[in-house]
């Protein structure tokens, strides 16, 4: 319970001249930006989780070896954070209390551990080592000034590992510029276009983690909803897709077992309509991800090519073809992921509300 919430002389805007109050609307906008990123890192994060729990029971050796010991030790996803303000802290609360990664799976790198005394309560490491974050996780999240991305690449460049994912939140450095920077194709940064007439479903009194836990605003975050005004760039679908083929790459799992288990992490929730005729529900095939001149030449017990995923996010793909036109699979995709926060879609809004945005 707010007990502010209804004093006028304590609210933001109070005092505000009535010439300048038209600037309010950035407010709102910085709050539905920093939702929505915080959505959809912890979508990301549940989708690798889930896969990363997938890849042990999928190795072929049935024997308790060392190997098998060092794979589920390894199950944990790994997410290190790079920045500790505003954003680096409510991402950190996001990915602990939603997705949920234990506190030992999270640690966060900043010029000022000091200030983060919450998180380490809670049995989170924060110090100011940025390589040294980067050779532990498996996908590191820049929550950083623009200013300060040149350095942070100089430092951690020489210790990322090929199937470390770098996830960028600073806006300002586009990808192929990252690319150069860090020397690193395994990155994933989304693009966020805000309309003018922003909607004010935003919830500016509750937290990010409460916010993510209303149907209305969770709804609103969906990769393909145009509503709140903030709509996300879809190629950003595209390149978390692929990454996930990487991890499987990375696991030396061969690509028809990759595909099942990209069926299996993306398509295998259903609607209540569809359960009955599952057969004729949208499934991932070999040409929906490569190339049909590389499928002739794919021997099916390799993995698939290591994907460059600053390409995928830049240029047209075989996912692009079949992704766009293929309203029953934005449907099921839209589906779990309002499924992944325990919140279903709401069916009169789903054809229309939901797949009304257009790729950007």
């Amino acid at each position: 319970m707010d007990m502010l919430e209804n004093l006028e002389s304590l609210q933001f805007d109070y005092g505000i001249p009535e010439e300048d109050r038209f600037w309010l609307y950035l407010q709102g906008r910085s709050r539905g930006l920093m939702i929505e990123a915080c959505a959809h890192a912890s979508f990301f994060c549940k989708i690798l989780h889930n896969l990363r729990e997938l890849l042990p029971k999928n190795k072929s050796s049935t024997s308790l070896s060392r190997e098998s010991f060092d794979v589920a030790e390894k199950a944990n996803l790994k997410v290190g954070i790079i920045g500790g303000g505003h954003l680096g802290k409510q991402l950190a609360h996001t990915l602990l209390q939603l997705v949920p990664i234990p506190a030992a799976s999270l640690r966060i790198s900043t010029r000022r551990p000091e200030t983060l005394v919450e998180f380490q309560k809670l049995g989170v490491q924060c110090f100011y080592h940025n390589s040294s974050l980067v050779r532990w996780a498996n996908v590191i999240f820049l929550c950083c000034l623009p200013s300060q991305v040149p350095h942070i690449c100089i430092q951690i460049q020489t210790s990322l590992e090929k199937a470390c994912i770098v996830y960028s939140f600073v806006t300002a450095i586009p990808i192929p510029r990252l690319k150069l920077l860090l020397n690193h194709t395994n990155i994933l940064r989304p693009q966020y276009h805000c309309v003018e007439d922003l909607d004010k479903i935003w919830g500016a009194n509750k937290e990010i983690t409460a916010a993510l836990q209303d149907p209305v605003i969770l709804r609103a975050t969906c990769p393909y909803s145009p509503k709140g005004g903030v709509i996300l760039n879809i190629k950003w679908l595209e390149g978390v897709i692929y990454a996930t083929l990487n991890m499987c790459t990375a696991s030396n799992v061969d690509c028809r077992q990759a595909l099942k288990l990209l069926n299996q992490l993306f398509l295998s929730v259903h609607f209540e309509d569809c359960r009955k005729h599952e057969d004729s529900c949208p499934k991932f095939q070999l040409p929906h991800v490569v190339s049909k001149s590389y499928v002739k030449n794919l021997l099916h017990r390799r993995p698939f090519p290591w994907f460059d995923l600053t390409a995928v996010q830049l240029k047209e793909t075989p996912f692009s073809q079949y992704h766009s036109t293929n309203t029953v699979l934005q449907d099921h995709l839209t589906y779990l992921y309002c499924d992944s926060f325990g919140i279903s879609p709401n069916t009169e809004e789903q054809s229309v509300d939901l797949m009304g945005s257009p790729s950007q």
